[in-house]
């Protein structure tokens, strides 16, 4: 059996941790740079605050409806998100961190043990320990204990935040109950391919000949196919390393100038050389992209990206930054506002077992001139030795105007009891 456990609301439920006066009231969190909507409170959605609103169209109402908006406390937020998690692993020895807010557990051979039990269990001591409230749902397979999770939060006084798929009537009466489009994994264009043949419910999935599944939808539809069915083919995954690496950022004000964006992909492409030295890994391919504001239609539009396989692995910033900059330069135009840009590199190998190419390779000086940057940077602060090509003055900020204080990783941020 697997159990999800999902944290309800998670980033407006840390904001209201050390601020008791916002229960009960409408809280969004802003995404970076104070740019659009990426968590609300139950009582946001009630008034109809959309995920992903672009902040600047909904100001007035904010203030109209006394919305209580907030920037991303990344901090905060990862902290509480530790603490959920390292609960969570008292009650299982398999556990898969699956984001920030989701986990799922593994209970094979716990047939003697009432895992509704343990469920309820789980979901007291998190809320007693940490202040967030959580949902769990359990069931034979990953598929439908999201399924399950999804029935613990949607009738909460039912369930009590906690319901187990552990019977073929249960199960039965939760893929009949359950639109196709409800599925996880299940995307829009084959929602609508599903409702072409007449496939409403995920009852109706689970009856369709697999020969059909497996053409229209590939193996993996087969896969989710059998899991909705109750018959296991996902197990945990290993999460110790990031299968790639993006770093994104939105830019403080629109960049019309190339040098500026070059510095900036630039530095993207040595915080991806660090993060693979990191987990001891080599990437083979680097995509850049670019993009203006798509919430200013009235200004001139432009987004494109480009993909390099790389002539040799590496983890090396000078040499990710050179790579970036050539990816730029073919897809840089004159004549916009760029808003984003962001570098990903992918395709990772072991940089301990990299294979040596025939004509050019990575220099062997740059692992122990990145050995030592690292040390450097980890003494001294993060990015406090760059390369020459970026600027050695700008340290990325972004804009947080709503940011509320870190007050579990800061002591001069801690939370201050007054008592009479």
């Amino acid at each position: 059996m697997f159990a999800l456990v999902d944290c309800n609301n998670f980033y407006a439920s840390c904001e209201r941790l050390f601020r008791p006066e916002l229960n009960g009231k409408p809280v969004v969190v802003l995404s970076n740079n104070d740019g659009c909507v990426i968590a609300r409170s139950n009582e946001a959605k009630a008034l109809g605050i959309e995920m992903g609103a672009p902040a600047f169209l909904f100001e007035k109402k904010f203030k109209e409806q006394h919305i209580n908006v907030f920037s991303s406390n990344y901090a905060l937020y990862g902290d509480m998100s530790s603490r959920v998690m390292t609960i969570l692993s008292k009650y299982s020895p398999d556990v898969e961190v699956y984001s920030i807010d989701e986990a799922f557990l593994k209970f094979d051979g716990f047939k003697l043990f009432d895992l509704k039990k343990i469920g309820e269990q789980m979901r007291k001591e998190v809320t007693k320990s940490t202040g967030i409230p959580i949902s769990v749902g359990i069931a034979p397979t990953k598929a439908l204990a999201k399924l399950a999770n999804k029935i613990a939060k949607k009738f909460p006084k039912q369930t009590g935040g906690v319901h187990a798929i552990d019977t073929q009537d249960k199960l039965i009466r939760a893929i009949a109950f359950f639109k196709i489009g409800d599925v996880w994994g299940i995307g829009r264009q084959h929602e609508k391919r599903l409702k072409a043949v007449g496939v409403e419910s995920i009852l109706d999935f689970t009856l369709l000949p697999e020969d059909w599944v497996k053409k229209q939808m590939s193996v993996v539809g087969l896969r989710l196919q059998k899991e909705l069915a109750g018959i296991r083919t996902l197990d945990l995954e290993d999460t110790k390393d990031k299968k790639n690496i993006a770093v994104t950022r939105s830019f403080d004000e629109n960049y019309t100038e190339y040098g500026k964006v070059k510095e900036r992909v630039i530095t993207f492409a040595t915080i991806c050389g660090e993060r693979l030295r990191k987990q001891d890994s080599c990437c083979n391919v680097i995509q850049v992209f670019v993009h203006t504001n798509t919430f200013r239609p009235e200004q001139p539009q432009y987004s494109r990206s480009v993909t390099i396989d790389l002539p040799y692995p590496t983890n090396s910033s000078m040499e990710l930054a050179h790579f970036a900059v050539d990816a730029l330069q073919r897809i840089y135009k004159d004549g916009y506002g760029y808003k984003k840009a962001g570098v990903i590199v992918m395709e990772f190998t072991p940089a301990d077992s990299k294979q040596q190419m025939l004509f050019e390779n990575s220099d062997p000086k740059q692992g122990n001139l990145m050995a030592v940057l690292d040390k450097l940077n980890k003494a001294l602060g993060q990015q406090k030795v760059k390369l020459a090509s970026q600027d050695l003055d700008k340290v990325w900020k972004m804009k947080r105007a709503k940011l509320s204080p870190r007050y579990t990783t800061r002591l001069d941020e801690i939370i201050t009891v007054h008592c009479r």
